[in-house]
């Protein structure tokens, strides 16, 4: 039996992405991103102290995205399966500090991961543009979810890359590997970073290729960092615009 396509899909396969702007597809508005106010990661703080109830929602110091345990939570990162940056940009751009601090500490969103993926790999992607190895179906489902808490618009890019995952999805429940999990590597070397990030191969990373890779902005720790340009020594890197 042919598969019936998802409402969305066919519409955005014969419409523009503007055209798609303002339907709706599981619940979520579908719009652009906007980008309304600066987004400044201080206004989305959260403390360090979550990490120990994110590690009981998992069981352990485990990253559903590659299935990798951790000997502690000096070797992982917090991290927000919705951006903070994609959340401004969808929506809370125009909510009140209260309500961006109440979201980035929001356990729905946060799981853990090594600095290599958080950092390097998945930073500020949406799900059009990174999906994890492992938990695609629970990531998405979770994405969705917390788009809907939050009231989060959702783009036709991430809302067709979300539904090829959902349709598929017989279940959404978290699935944490047995035994130790697989180790898998991450980019953190020198040849690692240059070859991921350096587009015009001259031995350095500029804002303009952090951006097109989407890591910007860039904090000290990152892979990038040591191959940028800090002019104002404040340990982030294409933070501003101008830049």
């Amino acid at each position: 039996m042919a598969r019936t396509l998802h409402p969305l899909l066919l519409l955005a396969a014969v419409l523009s992405a503007t055209d798609a702007a303002g339907q709706t597809w599981r619940g979520l508005v579908v719009a652009p991103e906007q980008r309304c106010s600066p987004y400044r990661s201080d206004d989305y703080s959260y403390p360090q102290s979550v990490e120990a109830s994110i590690v009981r929602e998992l069981g352990g110091i485990y990253s559903p995205y590659t299935g990798e345990r951790f000997a502690s939570t000096g070797q992982t990162d917090i991290e927000h399966m919705v951006a903070r940056s994609e959340a401004h940009d969808s929506g809370l751009c125009r909510a009140s500090s209260a309500t961006r601090r109440a979201f980035a500490r929001d356990l729905l969103n946060l799981t853990l991961a090594s600095p290599g993926l958080n950092r390097g790999v998945k930073g500020a992607r949406d799900a059009a543009d990174w999906m994890p190895q492992r938990n695609r179906c629970w990531f998405a489902a979770r994405v969705v979810a917390v788009r809907k808490r939050w009231g989060l618009t959702v783009d036709v890019r991430e809302a067709n890359a979300l539904e090829a995952v959902l349709s598929g999805c017989s279940a959404t429940e978290l699935e944490v590997t047995p035994g130790d999990g697989s180790a898998v590597q991450q980019p953190g070397g020198a040849t690692d970073a240059l070859e991921l990030w350096d587009d015009n191969g001259n031995g350095m990373i500029t804002c303009a290729e952090a951006r097109r890779h989407r890591i910007a902005p860039v904090p000290r720790g990152h892979p990038a960092y040591p191959f940028m340009r800090d002019g104002d020594g404040d340990g982030v890197v294409c933070e501003r615009d101008e830049q």
